[in-house]
């Protein structure tokens, strides 16, 4: 077994037992905790010392553990996953009734499906969300490598899981899609230009699919 292989095994024995662990991601290292246990999650604001009433977003692996997370999903969500995921956008939706409150305590959730073998295979190994909040305190600079993640938060973790740099070199870019049109929360490793085209094509195909059933 490789030094890779060892390292993400050990991260997820860590948050089966409810630790908190950094780990690569396609944008910035992820500062993760298994998401439903809500201890861990509590422990990851204190952590960043961020505040509660900015929710944490979520890491999924596949877009099943989509439908369990969110409800209803519209079209334009999964028209943007297509185009997009896996990598660096974070989409707002609607919250199920099924979502624990430790999770979201609003009427949303952020999730996404990130383009990184290593936070993929944490996920799956898992086998439930992870929360992807960035590894940093909040206010700082996101890490880009482990050793980043340890100037910031050593002896407040349990592991820094070293997958290298990190490819993107920006956080993800958060869109709101729970109103009519999608609002940007936060730019980052994709554009305006890019969600702006996107849902310009999203709009004329529904449009042209309406008149054919006129």
């Amino acid at each position: 077994m490789n030094i890779l292989l060892r390292e993400i095994e050990k991260g997820v024995k860590i948050l089966q037992k409810g630790g908190v662990i950094a780990f690569p991601t396609d944008t910035v290292y992820g500062l993760g905790a298994d998401a439903f246990n809500a201890t861990a999650v509590e422990r990851i604001y204190e952590i960043k010392n961020r505040s509660r009433h900015q929710q944490l977003p979520l890491l999924i692996a596949d877009v099943k553990q989509l439908t369990a997370l969110a409800n209803p999903i519209p079209e334009i969500a999964w028209f943007l996953t297509r185009h997009f995921w896996p990598g660096g956008l974070t989409l707002v939706l609607t919250k199920s009734d099924s979502v624990p409150a430790h999770l979201a305590p609003g009427l949303t959730i952020a999730v996404r499906i990130p383009n990184h073998h290593v936070c993929l295979a944490l996920i799956q190994h898992l086998g439930n969300p992870i929360i992807g909040t960035s590894a940093n305190i909040s206010g700082q600079s996101p890490a880009l490598t482990a050793d980043e993640v340890r100037q910031q938060l050593a002896g407040k973790i349990d592991f820094a899981l070293n997958g290298g740099k990190c490819p993107g070199g920006k956080e993800s870019t958060v869109v709101d899609i729970t109103h009519d049109t999608p609002a940007i929360l936060r730019q980052g490793i994709i554009s305006s230009y890019e969600i702006d085209k996107v849902y310009k094509e999203y709009l004329e195909l529904k449009s042209e699919a309406h008149r054919y059933r006129l």
